[in-house]
């Protein structure tokens, strides 16, 4: 019997964080999460409950290796169908988990074509998105119910946006609440597709997945379950959008200040408030979430050197 569950959240005041400011700042991070991000909550609450035996998802990597670790635990088949672009660390991570990644082009052939291909063949397959699926909301919404509880005086979430699933579990997390909590969105800037839709009231695409270093939101559009909870009247209160400069100032700052190693969509948030301080100046707490510690090491010291 399976006696793994998602790990609680890790807290970190980050007060300090942003010099000559008075934001009161807190990260939950979920770098410490089991495959080293908040996916594996989602992940999770899939592999449990879905009763067929063989389940396949579309992702760049953090869902990936969650999923595959998750369907360990239940004892299913997993298949993950990833952009050959992926980092090498997130591939490996899935193949160690017994999964199979199934790498594709992504200029030759969009993800979730793909994955209908590989359904068509197995009819006991349930296919996942990452984002847009009412198991992945609710895993999602167990990490605004631990932020809720840990701080009674919080006002503003920052979050990741992607194809909108963290969000959208923040989002129903907060709404069951009776407290005035806004979740806001960080999103890059260089695939703004969220931040357009809020604009356009409209669900947006991306003709091509953005061109960001924040491999995690190189979504094409929100999830449409996503956009439904998200554009409602108790959905996000706004889109921050960030470059990718301020994503690896963010990284750094993380990595010097708090010795937190983080991916850069993970680092979203954090760009996203210390790039507008002046709007999180509020006098209560602002939570911001790192999604995620999964980087190419390669990568990270690009990052760190300033490369």
């Amino acid at each position: 019997m399976n006696t793994i569950e998602p790990r609680p959240t890790t807290f970190l005041d980050a007060t300090g964080l942003i010099p000559r400011s008075e934001v009161k700042l807190v990260i939950a991070t979920e770098t410490f999460q089991h495959t080293g991000s908040f996916k594996f909550r989602a992940a999770y609450q899939v592999a449990m409950n879905v009763p067929q035996s063989h389940v396949i998802a579309a992702s760049s990597g953090n869902f990936g290796q969650a999923l595959a670790f998750a369907c360990r635990l239940f004892g299913k088949r997993c298949t993950v169908v990833m952009p050959n672009t992926s980092a090498q660390v997130k591939v490996d991570a899935v193949r160690s988990y017994g999964a199979e990644a199934d790498l594709i082009d992504t200029k030759a052939i969009t993800r979730e074509a793909r994955v209908a291909e590989l359904a068509a063949i197995d009819p006991d397959i349930y296919v996942s998105s990452a984002f847009d699926d009412p198991w992945v909301i609710s895993g999602n919404s167990t990490l605004g119910v631990e932020i809720m509880e840990r701080y009674p005086d919080v006002e503003n979430i920052v979050a990741p946006v992607g194809g909108g699933g963290l969000t959208s579990g923040l989002v129903l997390a907060v709404s069951g609440d009776n407290r005035p909590v806004n979740v806001i969105g960080a999103e890059p800037k260089a695939g703004n597709d969220a931040a357009r839709s809020f604009r356009e009231g409209r669900l947006v695409t991306n003709d091509f997945e953005p061109d960001t270093i924040a491999d995690g939101a190189r979504t094409k559009s929100l999830g449409k379950r996503n956009w439904e909870i998200l554009h409602s009247e108790t959905g996000l209160q706004g889109i921050v959008e960030v470059t990718d400069d301020e994503i690896r100032e963010a990284v750094r700052a993380l990595f010097l200040r708090l010795n937190l190693k983080v991916e850069p969509t993970g680092a979203l948030a954090v760009a996203a408030v210390m790039a507008n301080p002046e709007r999180f100046m509020t006098g209560r707490t602002v939570c911001c979430v790192v999604s995620g510690g999964n980087v190419d090491p390669a990568v990270y010291a690009q990052i760190l050197l300033g490369n």
